[in-house]
This record gives C-alpha cells, structure tokens and sequence, in this order.
C-alpha cells in the first residue's frame, strides 16, 4: 500500500519527509538478522520448498500483538524510530506516516496531533471504523486484510531472465527504491526504510526491477512488505521469488511472517500460494489535521 504520492493521497499538502541532515543516523535494526553474501543464495526456482522451521518465538499471546501491530511494533521491536507522545506513537517521518494508538478515545487523537508533522497527515489501522473527533478528517479509508504464514510454501527455483541478478539492497540503493516505490506503490517508503529490516531486489545491470522486504516487527512475528515489480517487467514470478528470499530470513530468526494488503489487491492470490491465510481484517484510515 502506498500512502503518499498515491490515490491516497495525490491530493495532500506537502510531504511528512524531513530532510537527512535533520535526523540523526541510529543503529541498523537489521542485526538480528546475519548478512547473507550473494554468491551464498540459492538460484531462484519455480517449484515449491518445504521449509525446516528453527524453533520459534511463536505464542498465542504474542499473536495477539498484531491485533494493534503499529502501536505494538512502536513500543516494543521499533521503540528505536518512534516517535511518542502521550499515548500515540508514529515511526519517525523519514520512514514513514504509519501511527498507532492503543485505542480510539479522545486522549489518543489529542497525542496524535504533533505528531502529523507539518503535513498534518497519519495512517493507522483500526478493528473498529475510524471515530474522528473534531479537528480531524477522514481523507481516505480502505479495508486491509492481514495474512499471517503459518506454513510456508516458499518457490525455491525459478529462472531469471539474461542479464538480471537477486541481491541484498543496501543505502547506496535507496534512491532506486524510493523511485520504484513511488511508481508501483507498494505502501510507505522513504529514505530511511530500509532501516526496518532486509531488502532485496531484482536488477537488471544498474536498473532495479523489483523488491520486497520487511517493515514492522513485533515480537515472534516480522512483517513482509515493499513487494512491488516495475510494470514493464510484471508477469515474470519476481514477487513469489523475492518474497520467499525476505521470508527466508525471517524464519530463520525463529519467527513468523505476516503482511497486510488491501482487501481487493489481486497479488493476494499469490500471497495464498506462499502459505499466508487471513488473519485479521483492519480499517486503514489516513487521517489529516484540520488545523
């Protein structure tokens, strides 16, 4: 899902993005997570892999978690880039306008005001249909189902084309994400993104073709997100492939995937392929600041 620049929100004020030099650099998150070197990946193949799972963190109460997952991630896995006041809680603007609050009263939406930023806009996934208060507006809802991956069935072979390559993204590709990012809108990404977790992409030479990665984390469960593949080369199984390399790593930390796509997103079905199963169904509301 892509928030801004987006058909949710082509129509906004100006973006939440600050500029790097305004926010000081923190520690990669990604270190729970061993850096894998190219040449040790398996060639991406077509038919299906059962997969040895480690043993995980996986609980029912920690399941549980994800029946609020910004809010959770925010005051657990990703306190490092949040950003809180009172009860609200929102990932730091260079990564995105995801919010969350443990709940819809009043306290909650009054905390969430500073936090919009000069834009004035959030994006929070509620159970219930959004109760704004006033001062707010709704400036887009959606239904989004979450898939969690209980048993995976990942694509373990499969052939690239001549002349392209699967590899881990770093800094030096963001400027090539956010580009593929703004054209596909896969959801949320901004310069520091890729802070949440690994990345990796499709390319052909220089050209980044495709990529998929992950984004919130709680604990026992990392989300898979940013799966977007450039129009001109869609149809070529980049996304099975890509998200299966993310999910690779994400089960061997001992945890779980899980994702969130819009109701009538048709990649569902290859989410299905995978082993996701619906979960749970939120209101995504991208809300704006009157003032």
């Amino acid at each position: 899902m892509q928030f801004e620049k987006s058909r949710y929100f082509r129509d906004q004020t100006p973006s939440l993005q600050l500029p790097l030099w305004r926010i000081p650099l923190t520690l990669s998150l990604r270190h729970r997570i061993p850096l894998l070197h190219h040449s040790s990946m398996a060639s991406p193949q077509s038919s299906s892999e059962a997969v040895a799972r480690p043993e995980s963190s996986y609980s029912a109460s920690n399941e549980a978690l994800l029946d609020n997952p910004i809010w959770n991630a925010l005051r657990s896995e990703h306190q490092a880039v949040a950003v809180s006041q009172g009860k609200a809680r929102r990932y730091l603007p260079a990564i995105g306008p995801l919010a969350g609050t443990p709940d819809q009263s009043l306290e909650s939406y009054d905390a969430l005001h500073p936090l919009a930023g000069s834009a004035g806009m959030l994006a929070l996934f509620f159970l219930d249909a959004p109760a704004l208060p006033a001062g707010w507006t709704l400036f887009r809802g959606a239904e989004l189902t979450q898939m969690i991956c209980r048993r995976p069935s990942l694509i373990s072979n499969g052939s690239l084309q001549p002349g392209t390559t699967l590899r881990k993204l770093d800094a030096s590709d963001v400027p090539a994400m956010i580009e593929l990012a703004t054209l596909t809108e896969p959801g949320p990404f901004r310069e520091r993104t890729i802070e949440l977790g690994n990345f990796y992409g499709i390319l052909e030479g220089d050209r980044l073709l495709a990529m998929a990665g992950q984004r919130m984390r709680v604990p026992g469960f990392v989300e898979v997100s940013a799966v977007c593949t450039h129009p001109d080369v869609r149809g070529r199984g980049y996304a099975g492939v890509l998200m299966s390399r993310v999910m690779r790593d994400i089960i061997a930390e001992g945890t779980t995937p899980f994702l969130h796509a819009l109701a009538d997103n048709p990649a569902i079905s290859l989410y299905t392929k995978l082993g996701f199963t619906q979960r749970q169904v939120f209101q995504l509301a991208v809300i704006k600041r009157d003032d």
